[in-house]
């Protein structure tokens, strides 16, 4: 690669796969997703969704992009990733930078309070689509709804809510190592000794799970993402 080349290189077909089911997942969520690419350290790239929930999704990648912060469409890197050639050259399409709207959270600083099961999460899920279809609307389920504390993490002085957002948004992202299930939100579905795992910073929530991480702007988020 040259400095003056532009374009996303992956390190092999598998970190193409974990990339192109991302962004599967952000394409369901809305065809006119748009995918923010941005280099870590040499040897990784963090692919950036902000999600309908106001919340926002990352994977990570082995990899390179130039330039080292590059959005682009969602539709346009899934029709991309299947031509990767031997080099790991993908072509990402037009760059749509001004897409972009608010700012991501900082790489490190995070302090970790505890790990909830996976069980847990997948349980309110459940909850949280029923009760959804059952006081949702054709624009999706109502604020209420998202906005409720699900789960309260705590260690020491420090604690933090975790909004059903951010269940649906790790659950919605296919974050959690499930087995095949006719219920997707079926707690059975992922191993009992299975977590996600919370961190904090004053303005940032962070829920880390196997396959990728949300983050949640603690405060008044609509100021950051929309």
């Amino acid at each position: 690669m040259s400095g003056s080349e532009r374009g996303l290189w992956l390190d092999d077909a598998a970190h193409r796969e974990d990339l192109a089911t991302f962004v599967d997942r952000a394409i369901r969520l809305d065809d006119t997703s748009v995918i923010r690419l941005r280099q870590r350290g040499d040897a990784q790239v963090v692919a950036w969704l902000a999600t309908g929930f106001d919340v926002l999704a990352s994977r990570v990648v082995g990899g390179r992009v130039n330039p080292a912060d590059l959005s682009v469409g969602a539709d346009a890197l899934a029709s991309a990733l299947p031509s990767m050639d031997r080099s790991g050259f993908v072509d990402p399409g037009f760059a749509m930078d001004s897409a972009w709207r608010g700012m991501l959270p900082p790489e490190s600083g995070f302090v970790h309070l505890d790990d909830v099961p996976a069980r847990v999460v997948l349980d309110l899920a459940q909850r949280g689509v029923a009760l959804a279809k059952e006081y949702g609307s054709a624009h999706g389920p109502p604020a209420s709804l998202l906005d409720q504390e699900v789960v309260a993490v705590s260690s020491g002085d420090v604690g933090v809510g975790i909004p059903m957002r951010c269940v649906f948004a790790l659950t919605a992202m296919g974050f959690l190592p499930q087995s095949a299930t006719t219920d997707q939100f079926a707690p059975e579905s992922v191993a009992a000794d299975e977590v996600v795992r919370v961190r904090v910073l004053p303005t940032w929530l962070r829920v880390d799970a196997r396959f990728g991480t949300v983050y949640r702007r603690r405060g008044d988020p609509a100021v950051v993402l929309r």
